[in-house]
């Protein structure tokens, strides 16, 4: 794909996949987690994620921090990248540490970059609009002080995502210097919200000014520094050390040293939540529009949804996905099936979901679908590990 950057700011991305994915088993496994599957088309969901950033950025300006289960996979995935900017946690420590420990690598590798923070296994109907979007949250990002989130339009009453409570919107030359994308609407940020219940998720989508929190965040480096030592301070001598040895035959030791005893945060509860306690006027937290068709498939039942608003959806009548060799489908509808090298009939049948590998079959329902990560818990209790 030929990269069209704009000029303005280094744009760094930093994408975080070190996840497990245990909503998608029994595809997915420790060792060939979510975001190293192809669940969408021929390319794996982090494949897809570079794919989309390379009009914004040089593929030698991205990172990826993973494990070590899934660093090798990964490499072989993205031979563009630098092999050195796919880092392996020694220890999860949720995404405060992770987005603290780029900010704080790239502070001595060039202080003026913006960074921005995508997960790995999202996907993203309209790239063009993504780009455009990222653009302008670009120019906003690296105004001093500046924390840009995307926001999506709520569709129903989801109780799986964050949501961001939305305020004003901003005059553009409030925002950051003019550009055609910046006339995108900058909305203030009045508070986060995370996962609530029924009711709650009912009565945002009602209000109107709610967004969902796609999780992708823009900051100067220098702001994300200064946020880290504001709300996290016991993080710093930790996260200055590790970036201290970076690029030393130390790096290695230090990291796994030290990165374990970092704060097991989100950067939500850890920066965004108490930033936006100092008001809608003076937080600096602004949502940009994630209206390019973002889908976190977080489930089997949101893949199965996703595709059936492809345009490659062979049966979009009967809202049945069925991978296979051969299908045969008789009066049944809003089925989800993988089995490739099957073949698959459906008689009578509504809602299932069936998911077959080589040494697994998962058979559930569209509605309990969220509940799948709990059969990689019992498997795990019963020592299972090959299954895991």
């Amino acid at each position: 794909m030929l990269e069209q950057r704009s000029s303005g700011p280094r744009f760094i991305p930093v994408i975080l996949a070190g996840g497990s994915g245990t909503r998608f088993w029994p595809r997915s496994r420790k060792a060939r987690a979510k975001q190293v599957l192809a669940l969408d088309g021929e390319q794996t969901m982090i494949q897809q994620t570079v794919e989309r950033l390379l009009p914004l950025c040089a593929a030698q300006d991205i990172w990826v921090l993973t494990n070590d289960l899934l660093a090798e996979t990964i490499a072989e995935q993205l031979p563009q990248l630098a092999a050195d900017h796919i880092l392996s946690e020694p220890a999860a420590r949720n995404t405060a540490p992770a987005c603290a420990l780029a900010a704080f690598l790239m502070a001595r590798i060039d202080p003026a970059a913006v960074l921005g923070v995508f997960p790995s296994d999202h996907v993203v109907r309209n790239p063009h609009r993504f780009a455009e979007v990222l653009r302008a949250g670009i120019q906003v990002a690296a105004q001093p002080g500046s924390i840009v989130v995307l926001g999506v339009t709520p569709t129903h009453a989801e109780t799986g995502y964050g949501y961001i409570e939305l305020g004003e919107t901003l005059p553009t030359e409030q925002a950051g210097p003019p550009s055609a994308e910046a006339a995108l609407p900058v909305r203030r940020v009045r508070r986060f919200t995370e996962k609530p219940d029924k009711a709650l998720a009912q009565q945002f989508l009602e209000a109107g000014n709610y967004a969902w929190n796609a999780g992708i965040f823009l900051w100067s480096v220098q702001t994300l520094v200064a946020a880290i030592r504001e709300h996290c301070p016991e993080m710093v001598p930790l996260l200055e050390q590790i970036a201290a040895a970076w690029g030393t035959p130390e790096f290695e030791r230090v990291f796994a040293e030290l990165y374990p005893r970092c704060e097991n945060i989100s950067i939500d509860f850890a920066v965004l939540e108490p930033r936006s306690r100092q008001g809608e006027s003076n937080s600096r937290l602004f949502c940009l529009p994630g209206d390019f068709g973002w889908n976190d498939l977080g489930s089997w039942s949101a893949l199965h949804d996703y595709q059936l608003n492809l345009p490659s959806c062979v049966d979009p009548q009967t809202a049945n996905i069925v991978q296979a060799h051969t299908d045969v489908v008789i009066d049944a509808k809003g089925n989800y099936v993988f089995a490739p090298g099957m073949a698959v009939a459906l008689v009578g049948v509504e809602n299932l979901v069936v998911v077959q590998t080589e040494d697994a079959l998962l058979i559930t329902t569209r509605d309990r679908c969220q509940d799948v990560g709990k059969v990689v818990k019992h498997l795990a209790e019963q020592g299972r590990s090959e299954l895991i």
